[in-house]
């Protein structure tokens, strides 16, 4: 069950997205950007980790959970370091998935030969 709830909360996520791309004349970084803002103040209230425990990968694998994952950070570094925590907390709760975001960027770009438009 739990890989239903899964499904449907990180598709109803994506839904939400196609629906903004069709129906408004944002562009799709500012929809990134909105879904990152959201997941860091849905996550800052404290709300978000409902929505992760209720759907697991579901709601963590988007990019609402991305932003959530920068304010736990940040909450976290501010309990153990202080006010330099709001600059540190979220880089360092982030920084794997940053890496690998970055090292498999990099190793596309050396397999795959660019195109120009």
């Amino acid at each position: 069950m739990q890989y239903i709830w899964a499904f449907l909360v990180g598709g109803a996520i994506c839904v939400v997205g196609q629906i903004l791309i069709d129906k408004t004349k944002l562009t799709s970084a500012r929809i990134l950007v909105f879904f990152v803002v959201a997941g860091v103040i849905l996550g800052g209230l404290g709300l978000y980790h409902h929505l992760v425990e209720f759907a697991g990968a579901g709601a963590t694998v988007p990019l609402p959970g991305f932003g959530n994952l920068l304010a736990r950070g940040v909450k976290e570094e501010i309990d153990r370091a202080g006010a330099i925590g709001i600059l540190t907390g979220g880089l360092k709760m982030a920084a794997a998935g940053i890496m690998a975001a970055v090292f498999f960027s990099f190793v596309a770009a050396l397999i795959f030969e660019p195109k120009a438009k």
